[in-house]
């Protein structure tokens, strides 16, 4: 309970290989929030080059951090969940006691934050509200740079693509890709890569893993860490409805109809489920998701349920972890007794990860979903330190 409430007070304060980067500098974009608005037609470029950037912060400017570090907020081209170029935001964070040029990136793949535009990871980060802190503030002190990703279709009239593996590990490896080529984080091109992240950013991460060798073989990838990973949907989807996950099972379903326009989840809605989606989108957070409707059914929002229907299941069976291996070493880790991410199809993405050779190390704690948010960041922080070490990966295979 200690960490429910810590999640939620702190998001209620917060009310295809890539062609060469270009070396011309960006200027810096707008202050205000049309920051986050892509521009239409996008400029032409390569997945990873910023499109443009401006300077940030960690929570409110006397925030002591802020005198550690040097952040950048930046929007650089990536690719869809159907093949097609797109425009991401995310935050680069470099820690100032460090020769950045020396530096290890670490790409945070970030967990749920909501659908509405104020739930946006670089706003959860530039108010002081960002639930996964901790962890960003351990890799800084290890003297890690920081690469977090916004993932696809934060804006003010925003269009997440949540939980979508094929748009969220281009999102996750792009913003590895704009934190090297945006000339004022002087970070290098060869420099040592992790990816990381819990529970949506876990499996963001993983697919990152997965899609790097053919989208992005330019990363000197050492090391991927997936906490809390949601690897099949449809098992995940089952748990939820009727349950405390129930804001997470309409949030998911939205994201694929975002990705995937053939879906027609509207088709499928009544009143009161258009309601509710368009309520979610203005203003859910994390906390709204978790506390406002939890034990919703939806029968209740639908006139009929796409979650088992031929043009859903194959869409998500795209988005299903575990058909390529990951070729470099993993950490997966999970709570056994999590109550939002099936148990069961994480020991399943485990299975199939070792069937097919990955070294893979599998840990777990006896905990809930939300505790281990905070509890796996001694895991993640050890196995990372290995991976940049050169230290050989041990598997529990």
């Amino acid at each position: 309970m200690r960490a429910l409430s810590a999640i939620l007070a702190a998001l209620t304060m917060a009310v295809t290989v890539a062609a060469a980067p270009s070396a011309e500098a960006v200027d810096p974009g707008p202050a205000d929030d049309s920051f986050y608005v892509p521009p239409a037609p996008l400029p032409p470029g390569a997945p990873g080059d910023v499109i443009r950037w401006r300077p940030a912060k960690i929570g409110p400017p006397k925030t002591p951090i802020n005198e550690t570090v040097t952040a950048y907020q930046v929007m650089y081209r990536s690719t869809d969940a159907l093949g097609q170029p797109n425009a991401v935001t995310g935050t680069v964070v470099v820690p100032k006691r460090v020769d950045p040029a020396a530096a290890p990136i670490v790409g945070l793949a970030a967990g749920t934050h909501g659908p509405a535009f104020r739930c946006t990871p670089s706003k959860m980060i530039d108010a002081g509200a960002f639930y996964e802190q901790p962890a960003v503030n351990d890799m800084l002190t290890a003297g890690y740079a920081v690469a977090i990703t916004d993932y696809e279709g934060y804006k003010p009239d925003p269009r997440t693509t949540y939980v979508v593996g094929q748009s969220m590990g281009h999102a996750v490896i792009d913003a590895v890709r704009a934190a090297q080529r945006l000339p004022e984080t002087k970070l290098s091109k060869s420099a040592k890569v992790v990816f990381r992240g819990y529970s949506q950013g876990g499996g963001a991460a993983l697919w990152a893993g997965e899609q790097q060798p053919a989208y992005a073989p330019d990363l000197d990838l050492v090391g991927v860490v997936g906490g809390g990973v949601p690897a099949d949907l449809t098992q995940v989807a089952l748990q939820l409805d009727g349950k405390r996950g129930f804001g997470l099972l309409m949030y998911s379903l939205s994201g694929l109809d975002t990705a995937y326009p053939d879906l027609k989840l509207d088709t499928y809605l009544n009143d009161a489920g258009r309601a509710l989606l368009a309520e979610m989108r203005g203003d859910a957070c994390t906390m709204e998701l978790l506390l406002r409707y939890k034990d919703k059914k939806l029968i209740d929002y639908t006139t009929s349920s796409p979650v088992l229907t031929p043009p859903w299941l194959a869409r998500v069976a795209e988005n299903k972890l575990g058909g390529t291996p990951v070729a470099v070493p993993v950490l997966q880790y999970h709570a056994t007794n999590d109550d939002l991410v099936d148990y069961s199809q994480a020991q399943a993405l485990r299975d199939t990860y070792c069937s097919k050779g990955v070294k893979l190390t599998w840990r777990t704690q006896a905990t809930d979903h939300i505790t281990l948010v905070y509890q796996g960041n001694a895991d993640a922080k050890a196995f990372i330190a290995d991976r940049l070490a050169g230290k050989p990966a041990t598997t529990t295979c």
